[in-house]
């Protein structure tokens, strides 16, 4: 009864949906392309190959899981892999990362019809669901059709478990078609137990986010961006940031030029449709400004470099001193902080950081983070860090430590994929990857 309510629903909330793409196709026209494909009307797969789908919601899901889709075409070469996303710029990163060599597609809204549809075109004989995006209908037509449903580098925040709560008997049926949680701490596991998932189908893995390489070539790339920059000035980058952040970030730089008046920032908007509104936020404040996108023959004389591409993020973390991750100076939940930390740099963090509450955490107890609370204590940590050579070090190396000690999420979720991929005969929604009936701890 109570999946039927959420499916009328859904239907009503379609227009309004359409609605939405053509708002934000406003900004950002590519949301007004591929509609069909939200409605399950996809390129079909070739019959007869198997499939596997992987699920990445935009740019952040689709970084982590590439290094999976990677290694899953590695052990599967016969395989083909279907990404979905729900963003145009988790699309565009997609087609960044394979050069159009794995195929993607929009994921359908989740009503039966678009639902059937697209597992008709795509049938996989594999669903993985990156970090937390939980769907009723989808779900269930997987298990009716023996689809293993894996939720992999799964995270769930106490803010999103209490909305979660709300609705518990229809997510405790919903989970009940999951086959398999690979939660990144176990915090996350605990909260997807405590929603209904049978406690033997949830394994501590860690986050494959500690599982990516540095690519080939980004050093003497990032080496280069520095000259292009002015090899000798410190540059601090400001990444990810949203609404509200970036006014932060500008009265903070304010400060830093007073101590350090040939300093560079580095702003990194989050979302691509902000890119105009932020370089005119720093013209009003008085900044000589210089964008990615329009390619300026030199910028060693300008204040604000503003970072208006996209797959660029780590090479501008590379090539500066002291990274701010943005997300966390407004009630956001923070970004994905080990890249940074993975390349070497010191991390400063604000205080809304429930997106990454552990890594957090523990990045900032090993000493490779600060965390601050105003514009003005993120001034007063970047100076420091830019003035003291040896402390930045320091910290970079923590940071690089902590992200090595951590790998090997992504081992343990490809073998879970593969115990569901390898027991057919089970009910997907019954499989049972741990015989220990409790949660597994492999960190």
């Amino acid at each position: 009864m109570l999946l039927r309510l959420y499916t009328l629903a859904h239907y009503l909330m379609l227009p309004l949906a359409l609605l939405y793409l053509c708002w934000r196709g406003l900004k950002n026209a590519a949301y007004w392309r591929h509609w069909s494909q939200r409605f399950g009307f996809i390129e079909p797969l070739p019959e007869g190959r198997r499939a596997l789908w992987v699920h990445a919601v935009s740019v952040g899901e689709v970084q982590a899981g590439v290094p999976l889709v990677k290694m899953l075409r590695l052990q599967y070469p016969e395989a083909q892999v279907l990404i979905t996303t729900t963003t145009p710029t988790g699309a565009d990163r997609v087609r960044q990362a394979f050069d159009g060599d794995v195929p993607h597609a929009y994921v359908p809204y989740d009503v039966p019809g678009a639902v059937h549809r697209f597992l008709d075109r795509a049938h996989p004989e594999l669903a993985i669901i990156m970090e937390t995006e939980l769907w009723p209908n989808m779900f269930a037509s997987c298990r009716h059709r023996s689809i293993p449903v894996l939720v992999a580098n799964a995270r769930l925040s106490e803010r999103a478990a209490a909305r979660y709560r709300r609705v518990s008997a229809l997510v405790r049926t919903m989970l009940a078609s999951v086959s398999a949680v690979a939660a990144q701490t176990v915090a996350d596991a605990e909260r997807f137990i405590a929603l209904g998932t049978a406690p033997e189908k949830v394994t501590v893995t860690g986050s494959i986010k500690f599982d990516f390489d540095v690519p080939a070539g980004l050093l003497p790339a990032a080496r280069a961006m520095r000259v292009y920059w002015g090899s000798q000035r410190p540059v601090w980058i400001a990444a990810s940031t949203h609404d509200a952040e970036d006014e932060q970030v500008l009265e903070a730089f304010a400060r830093v030029l007073r101590a350090l008046s040939d300093t560079l920032l580095v702003l990194v908007p989050r979302h691509p449709e902000r890119f105009d509104k932020v370089a005119a936020l720093c013209r009003r404040h008085g900044y000589g400004t210089a964008r990615r996108s329009q390619e300026p023959s030199a910028c060693n004389t300008v204040d604000v470099f503003i970072g208006d591409s996209m797959g660029e993020l780590l090479l501008f973390y590379a090539a500066s001193d002291v990274a701010f991750v943005g997300g966390s100076l407004v009630p956001v939940g923070g970004h994905n902080p080990l890249e940074p930390a993975a390349l070497g740099i010191p991390i400063v963090m604000g205080p809304h950081l429930f997106n990454f509450a552990e890594i957090s955490t523990r990045l900032s107890a090993v000493g490779a983070a600060r965390i601050v609370h105003s514009a003005r204590e993120l001034a007063d940590v970047v100076i420091q860090f830019l003035q003291d050579d040896h402390r930045r070090h320091r910290m970079g190396e923590q940071g690089k430590r902590f992200v090595e000690q951590n790998r090997g999420a992504l081992a343990h979720v490809l073998t879970l994929a593969d115990r569901l991929m390898t027991a057919p005969a089970r009910a997907a929604g019954n499989i049972k990857p741990n015989t220990e009936g409790a949660v597994e701890r492999l960190l």
